[in-house]
């Protein structure tokens, strides 16, 4: 083996020896604050972003759409949206709250949201939840046919208004 090939690859060992002792430290000495108002740094949380951006992509493909323009559809999932989510994701005319304060990371607004979103996507976060995020798997006690009910609710919520988002809530709980 080349000299240099060789330093190349002892130099390339002892970096990840490096790496992974770094690691063992940060974790045995509890270096990392693990508390929710202590912000990630910029670099975990943008790692664990796209970590979950390519999770949930590599897992929703397989994932078909049903219709969601229904009226009554949409009507069900504003309902569900409105017991279940306001509280970390707000409707339309809310306004910050004391849960959404301590959850790190902060929950998205989906309100304030202008384009509706990938509903494969959307059914798949629902479903399944994200670990370490407070978004539970609401899967383990609700059917696809609710799931795709709130989903097709998402899709018509950017730019709704207050008096719009009432209205559709009260016809989902008919």
């Amino acid at each position: 083996m080349k000299p240099a090939v060789r330093h190349g690859l002892i130099g390339a060992i002892l970096l990840i020896a490096l790496v992974a002792v770094a690691g063992a430290v940060t974790w045995h000495f509890g270096l990392y604050n693990v508390a929710a108002d202590d912000p990630h740094w910029t670099v975990t949380r943008n790692f664990l972003a796209s970590t979950m951006d390519n999770s949930v992509a590599a897992r929703d493909g397989d994932i078909a759409v049903p219709p969601l323009k229904d009226e009554k559809m949409i009507a069900q999932g504003a309902a569900h949206y409105d017991e279940m989510c306001t509280g970390c994701h707000l409707a339309p005319g809310m306004d910050e709250n004391e849960l959404r304060a301590g959850l790190n990371p902060k929950p998205p607004s989906f309100a304030k949201r202008r384009r509706a979103g990938n509903p494969k996507e959307q059914f798949w976060i629902i479903k399944h939840g994200i670990k370490m995020t407070a978004m539970p798997a609401w899967g383990a006690s609700h059917s696809d046919a609710e799931i795709w009910d709130i989903v097709a609710f998402f899709q018509t919520m950017p730019n709704m208004t207050p008096q719009a988002y009432k209205s559709l809530v009260q016809s989902g709980r008919q």
